[in-house]
């Protein structure tokens, strides 16, 4: 019979005849001795069965708990729950609560195993915290403000007050439960100041925080929380034993001093010697010897009597952000974080048992020790925010932010349990606790966002009502270098000057895809700085093409003193990458975002390339964006020479229908008539008497199974484009370079006859979409129309060969700015008091149905 089984069978025996009481036992250690058959054979064919060797067996298990990973990532990513609880949960079903208790189970963990689990778990673990220095710049920290350190050391201080004291709370059930030893306590306070700074990164990715004041506010604390902790966690591992302190102390403290000053130097001098010599990747020398290092570094760390861990984390931390450091993480993060990480996960799942915290803890004291170890960081995050102005609401939600734990916590936990600082019963009820702090972060954030709305001034978030001596903020979309000049050159048009700046965010966006990071991200690159490599973009492709994006844009930046660029790369699934620019409009504030149309032109100004995902994010936009949405149709827009002054000059039309986006049209072309060599015609299309009569007697054109009968432009709408035009007029009737006109028309077919004949030797088109206008004027396109996010005029812009030669701009006002206006009009019209009140003002309960405000 297997020794192992005998041993086993003498444990539950005992416990089965009373020598031990279950109810006492707060650790039962065996010592178990087992045979191991070494073969010699030679032969081509192994005589022996393969899983009596470890290699198969540790396969096997890393199968599992990758399996049951991915099982647990699929059931709970609609709970919103970050990777960090599926594995951890993951963990606890492979161990003896769930899989291990299973026959399968107990066939694949082996007790002989454990020593090469426990190797391999270390060694993950390791390279881990390597990647976690690497992620973190240094540098930061000289950045980080007053506020952020005050709130990261009340994170800290009072969160190891709860944890010391909430240590001693009894949690075994039994009267003759031993007292816990007193350097447990400094684990669990370890463990409650933590805040995982890569998890905390990825969960503000996904809530679309990441790049907020409130996000970038969360990050410096847990910087500064997650340094902190983890040379606590060093410290208490090395001074465990009084014994060999000094011997231990000393030898850490020269290696520190040694990595800073002799070590450090050295990768600098590496980094600029490669780049001296125009090598843009690293070779396979360089980071080879990095990754060597890892392990070097890790076993000197562990001789001088500290832990590998901390000698890894200190090597990737004095590594500096740059290609070197992205070219390291692009190649093992996925096998460090995919492969062997779980390994940590199923080593903590072996040794937990919910068994035992159902039949062995008071259930009581433990919800008591998880809603306050829960509430500590909030609370003193909470209160010390207030006293740098910032409200409750915003330090209740960085105080939920700062409590997300990671992978360190399970780190403390392991090293406590080994070094028998903590027993089961303590590290379980521990692990149930990082759980529920790590559990409800993303889905508080979630349900806050999707149930309460956001209460902005949409004021100056349109063209045509945002002050003209204020700074006008355009956020701009690129897809590539080929969308660059249009972008560029309609920005150039946009007169930008001191009384009057732009201010562009300029946007580059990647898709990201299956492979490398697994959470979207936003890259703001630093101007300021000699280089513009995309340094922070970890592909190769895409961060050449950024590089080339960013330098374009400074290009564009040096040429006018009243326009700043601020380069940007966001890289986000084609899915949710409109969640990301609506994000940024509104943490930035712009006015107006600028996209690239979804076809790119040929030769012959014709439109090809049709990419569904682009057009996509743009349609997605339309439908969800805080401010007004253009998308330009780029057919070679540039400043061109006129034949007969030999000037250069650039001509502007803007085709008028009606509507809130036309009236944005007219706003943003009037202020690119500032701009020397522009010239501006104005072109409002009126119905004729047989279009109103059409109209009157409900014959229209039909659009599919939808009649436009009724849905033609209202009296109030014709009364507010009037006051529009006339306002329009009166301002721009001195300027020699603006030209207005009105023409006639009785349908769709005559517009675009028109637009044939008379109005096709201009540079740039500029329309409004006309969302939710309909005008008799345009009857009889509807059918024609197969770019609805180009709109009616937009889309016969773009179609008539006419006009192939010249770029189209397509403009829409935001639903909001449409509220506001068209409020502030009436207003105006009916009085201010007898606008506030129901009685007085009866079109008062229309306006406020009026589905089309929506």
């Amino acid at each position: 019979m297997n020794p192992i089984r005998i041993l086993e069978s003498k444990a539950a025996t005992d416990v089965q005849s009373g020598k031990y009481n279950i109810s006492n036992i707060t650790s039962l250690e065996i010592q178990i001795c087992y045979m191991q058959n070494v073969s010699t054979d030679s032969t081509l064919w192994q005589i022996d069965n393969p899983f009596d060797q470890h290699l198969p067996d540790l396969l096997m298990q890393l199968c599992v708990i990758i399996l049951f990973t991915r099982i647990v990532v699929f059931l709970l990513t609609p709970l919103r729950q970050p990777r960090f609880v599926c594995e951890v949960i993951a963990g606890i079903l492979t161990g003896p609560t769930f899989f291990g208790s299973l026959p399968i189970g107990r066939f694949i963990y082996k007790f002989e195993l454990n020593m090469v689990v426990e190797i391999y778990t270390f060694l993950g673990l390791t390279y881990y915290m390597f990647l976690v220095g690497l992620e973190m710049d240094l540098y930061a920290l000289k950045h980080i403000k007053k506020k952020s350190m005050t709130i990261a050391a009340a994170g800290i201080f009072f969160p190891i007050m709860a944890g010391v004291a909430l240590y001693f709370v009894p949690l075994h059930r039994g009267k003759d439960a031993s007292s816990p030893p007193l350097i447990g306590a400094v684990f669990w306070a370890t463990i409650l100041s933590n805040t995982s700074f890569p998890d905390l990164a990825r969960i503000l990715s996904n809530v679309k925080l990441l790049h907020t004041q409130l996000g970038r506010q969360a990050l410096a604390v847990a910087l500064v929380s997650d340094i902190t902790t983890f040379g606590l966690l060093v410290a208490t591992i090395t001074m465990f034993d009084l014994n060999s302190f000094y011997m231990a102390v000393i030898p850490t403290i020269i290696f520190l001093l040694c990595c800073w000053f002799l070590l450090r130097p050295g990768i600098h001098w590496m980094i600029k010697h490669s780049k001296e010599k125009g090598e843009f990747r690293f070779s396979e020398t360089h980071v080879s010897f990095i990754l060597v290092g890892v392990a070097v570094i890790g076993c000197i760390a562990d001789v001088c009597g500290s832990h590998s861990m901390f000698g890894a984390f200190i090597f990737g931390l004095i590594i500096p952000h740059g290609d070197l450091a992205l070219q390291i993480m692009e190649r093992i993060e996925v096998f460090v974080n995919r492969i062997m990480l779980p390994a940590a996960f199923l080593m903590n799942g072996q040794r937990t048992t919910i068994g035992d915290f159902l039949y062995r803890t008071r259930l009581l004291n433990v919800g008591l020790v998880a809603v306050s170890a829960t509430s500590a960081k909030i609370l003193s995050t909470l209160f010390v925010s207030s006293f740098f102005g910032m409200s409750s609401k915003e330090g209740l939600a960085l105080g939920v932010l700062l409590n997300t734990k990671g992978v360190l916590a399970m780190i403390a936990l392991t090293e406590a349990r080994n070094m028998k600082a903590l027993d089961n019963i303590y590290v379980l009820v521990m692990t149930i606790s990082i759980l529920f702090m790590t559990a409800i972060v993303q889905p508080i954030f979630y349900i806050v966002r999707r149930t309460t709305k956001r209460f902005c001034n949409y004021k100056q978030r349109t063209i045509e009502r945002r002050n003209q001596d204020t700074e006008l903020r355009i956020l701009t979309c690129v897809h590539s270098m080929r969308n660059i000049s249009g972008i560029v050159n309609l920005l150039k048009l946009s007169h930008g000057t001191r009384k009057s700046p732009i201010c562009v965010f300029a946007m580059h966006l990647v898709e990201l895809t299956g492979t490398g990071r697994t959470s979207a991200m936003l890259i703001v690159h630093d101007t300021s700085l000699n280089t513009t490599t995309a340094n922070n973009l970890n592909m190769p492709r895409e961060r050449v093409e950024s590089e080339q994006i960013i330098n374009a844009f400074q290009n564009f930046n040096s040429l006018n003193d009243a326009i700043t660029v601020h380069p940007l790369t966001a890289v986000s699934p084609y899915e949710t990458m409109h969640e990301d620019i609506y994000q940024l409009a509104e943490d930035r504030q712009v006015a107006f975002i600028l996209l690239p149309y979804h076809k790119l032109p040929t030769i012959d100004g014709r439109l090809q390339g049709d990419n569904p995902s682009i057009l996509e994010v743009n349609q997605n936009l339309l439908k969800k964006s805080p401010c007004s949405v253009g998308i330009l149709v780029d057919r070679g827009l540039g400043i061109s020479v006129h034949p007969d002054n030999k000037k250069l000059q650039c001509r502007i039309a803007v085709l008028f229908v009606g509507g809130p986006d036309d009236h944005e049209a007219v706003s943003y072309a009037t202020r690119m008539t500032k701009t020397i060599g522009v010239h501006l015609t104005v072109i409002r299309f009126l119905p004729g008497k047989e279009a109103e009569i059409e109209n009157l007697n409900g014959e229209s054109f039909e659009n599919g199974n939808e009649n436009l009968t009724g849905m033609s432009m209202d009296e109030e709408g014709i009364e507010f484009d009037d006051e529009f035009i006339n306002e329009f007029r009166f301002k721009t009737m001195c300027e020699q370079q603006i030209n207005y006109q009105e023409k006639i028309v009785n349908s769709g077919e005559d517009l675009l006859e028109c637009i044939r004949s008379k109005y096709n030797d201009f540079d740039l088109y500029i329309v409004g979409r006309g969302d939710g206008v309909n005008s008799p004027v345009t009857m009889g396109l509807t059918q024609w129309s197969e770019n609805p996010d180009l709109g009616v005029v937009g889309d016969t812009l773009v179609t008539t060969q006419a006009i192939s030669h010249a770029s189209v701009l397509v403009l829409q006002q935001s639903a909001a700015g449409r509220f506001n206006t068209r409020m502030q009009r009436r207003k105006d019209k009916f009085g201010q008091n007898k606008w506030a009140s129901p009685i007085l003002n009866p079109d008062y309960k229309d306006f406020v149905n009026d589905e089309s405000l929506k």
